[in-house]
């Protein structure tokens, strides 16, 4: 199966404008997310996908390929759409590129045992929240599944409500999603539902359509990068880990 690697890396960030080209420990963190990237030995090859020159000359720096594509897209999974156009894949994994903590360990955990080509699917990362307080946090998305991994529902709410008992891990977002090409045509041509407009999480062009995606648990580190004061609690974990 021909498994390639994109790092989706936007400049025009309303928060944090040239995010992928912050230094973290003394390097862009685009070029952590691109050498974990590329430890994972199920990826023929790993590109960063940007609308920006500066960016492009950023990767082209440390050996990433680029793939130069619109700066019109509003989601990162429409920016993978565009190169799946241009280079031809079994599944297109995406790994955000504010995510420069994860390993390859829990990278490769979206990646299915057995896949068929030919049809849709959808997968993604998400991991145990560590501080009860990022559960109430509206900027971290919650993900709830059913007993087979399957997607029931993504909200900034905290969800599901601890009515009956609350013996209950709720789970984040990860930034790391596997899609065949099938799925992407059917994203790319799909407009978005109601409850997509209301959450702003492409996710549920899926979801409200009836079609399954999938949530695997890495129990891994998650940090990102939505803001400058961010990166310091990226820095002080790096530097504590080392």
């Amino acid at each position: 199966m021909n498994i390639i690697c994109v790092i989706p890396a936007r400049a025009e960030s309303s928060r944090f404008f040239e995010k992928p080209l912050a230094k973290i420990c003394g390097k862009p963190m685009l070029q952590w997310v691109y050498e974990h990237c590329k430890e994972v030995e199920q990826f023929a090859e790993v590109y960063v996908a940007t609308d920006s020159e500066k960016i492009k000359s950023a990767a082209e720096s440390f050996g990433a390929k680029v793939v130069m594509t619109s700066s019109d897209h509003d989601t990162a999974t429409e920016r993978l759409y565009e190169v799946s156009t241009k280079i031809d894949a079994d599944l297109y994994v995406m790994v955000n590129g504010d995510e420069p903590l994860l390993t390859k360990e829990a990278i490769v955990q979206c990646i299915p045992d057995n896949l068929n080509v030919d049809e849709m699917f959808v997968s993604n990362l998400m991991t145990d929240f560590e501080n009860p307080v990022e559960v109430v946090d509206a900027t971290n998305l919650k993900i709830v599944t059913a007993q087979d991994n399957r997607c029931l529902f993504i909200s900034r709410s905290p969800i599901p409500y601890p009515k009956g008992n609350m013996d209950y891990v709720y789970h984040k977002f990860v930034g790391v999603g596997a899609f065949t090409r099938k799925a992407l045509d059917f994203y790319h041509s799909t407009p978005r539902g109601p409850i997509e407009k209301i959450e702003e999480n492409d996710s549920f062009r899926f979801i409200e359509n009836h079609v399954p995606i999938y949530y695997y648990n890495c129990h891994c580190k998650s940090l990102s990068v939505d803001t400058r004061k961010d990166i310091e609690g990226v820095e002080m974990y790096l530097k504590n880990k080392l």
